[in-house]
């Protein structure tokens, strides 16, 4: 059973990393460090991180299809490519029980926050992707390994996609950031849908972190262009260095007393 400060500190937690996940990635650095906090078993708290993360992002999706920013014929090909590697990578971690799981889940954290945290530079000039290497070479290799990477852990699998984009695919960071919520939704669905077979989606606890998260991603989405990356990156610089020296705690030093 889930209490109700569960589900509220959850929500809370979905509604702020919908923000910023809309503006700058790194959304599920906020939401899974907090069910973890909230002593909600790791398998269960990847369910539900999951299932908040592609409604959230489907919304942003959507805004950003209204603004004719996403490169479609490049998402559809990644995206085939990243529903395989997060389906493997879902898989993957169902074999680990909760204790171990968690302290993998800590030793991953730092991963996702450089991932994150690292200054994303933009071009003078926004490059499409219509055919050629880049397209049906590059584009099926980067979104397999981040597919796998997002089905097996998955905060900050967006700025992996979108500095995947902008650096390897060489496309413009505008175009990258939106085309990589595509890449980015269909990965998220994939480990839904297998966490959901596995029976591990506590719902009580997903809807409403769901509905918090759509909220935030919609406000994100509409304030991208005013708010920039570099506060959400100082933000996170602090919070997300005090989340893991607590779960750093949480998982093995304690084990220690």
């Amino acid at each position: 059973m889930v209490s109700l400060s569960v589900i509220l500190i959850c929500s809370g937690a979905a509604l702020v990393a919908g923000f910023i996940d809309a503006i700058a990635g790194g959304g599920g650095l906020i939401t899974l460090p907090a069910l973890l906090l909230a002593n909600v078993p790791a398998h269960n708290a990847l369910a539900c991180n999951k299932i908040s993360a592609a409604l959230g992002t489907a919304t942003a999706v959507g805004t950003f299809a209204r603004g004719h920013l996403i490169q479609w014929r490049l998402s559809l090909v990644g995206v085939a490519f990243a529903l395989l590697g997060s389906g493997i990578g879902a898989h993957i971690s169902l074999l680990f029980d909760n204790a171990v799981l968690g302290k993998i889940l800590v030793c991953l954290l730092p991963v996702g926050m450089a991932a994150t945290l690292l200054p994303k530079k933009d071009m003078a000039h926004n490059l499409t992707v219509d055919s050629g290497p880049r397209l049906w070479l590059l584009t099926p290799l980067v979104c397999l390994l981040i597919g796998v990477y997002d089905g097996f852990y998955g905060p900050g699998t967006g700025s992996f996609i979108i500095l995947a984009l902008h650096f390897i695919v060489r496309i413009g960071l505008i175009h990258a950031s939106a085309t990589a919520k595509v890449i980015n939704l269909g990965s998220n669905l994939a480990a839904a849908v297998s966490f959901v077979l596995a029976g591990k989606v506590l719902w009580l606890l997903a809807l409403p972190m769901a509905a918090a998260s759509i909220t935030g991603n919609w406000l994100g989405s509409r304030t991208a262009v005013r708010v920039g990356p570099q506060a959400v990156r100082r933000f996170l610089t602090v919070s997300l260095g005090l989340l893991f020296c607590t779960l750093l705690f949480e998982f093995f030093i304690r084990e220690m007393f």
